[in-house]
């Protein structure tokens, strides 16, 4: 895993974000066949799934480095309201998504010069018809 090279900062407003949350690392954090697995851990099949996840970069705010996973609508499928709208907790506790996992990724890419302390997903955001956000943050101390 690519670790920041710079590790002087003091405080999460001295770090920028959007350099080391890269498309590259984020793949590496969370990489596109997760979506894959998280359909056929629900459903049995992977190509029953309605929609590829993937996890994006927003920011940092005061102690919280803020994300969203992105639903994007697969070819031939249907981005159905009630299929995003309970997330939030099926996110927070699965297996395959391991936010978890998550956030000792994020600490080890900040080479370990803060913890994080909590997370929390919040609600389904329709963007389009075919991308639905689902926002995360972390806490880090």
């Amino acid at each position: 895993m690519t670790l920041i090279k710079d590790s002087n900062f003091g405080s999460l407003d001295n770090i920028d974000g959007a350099n080391i949350f890269t498309r590259e690392i984020l793949e590496e954090i969370f990489p596109s066949n997760r979506a894959d697995n998280f359909f056929e851990a629900l459903y049995g099949e992977a190509s029953e799934g309605a929609y590829d996840i993937s996890l994006e970069f927003k920011g940092v705010e005061k102690n919280k480095l803020l994300f969203e996973f992105q639903l994007k609508q697969r070819e031939g499928k249907c981005l159905a309201c009630n299929l995003t709208y309970g997330l939030p907790t099926v996110f927070e506790r699965h297996p395959v998504i391991n936010i978890k996992g998550l956030a000792k990724s994020i600490e080890t890419i900040l080479n370990g010069k803060f913890s994080c302390t909590s997370w929390k997903v919040g609600t389904t955001h329709e963007k389009s018809r075919k991308l639905h956000v689902l926002p995360i943050s972390f806490t880090m101390e």
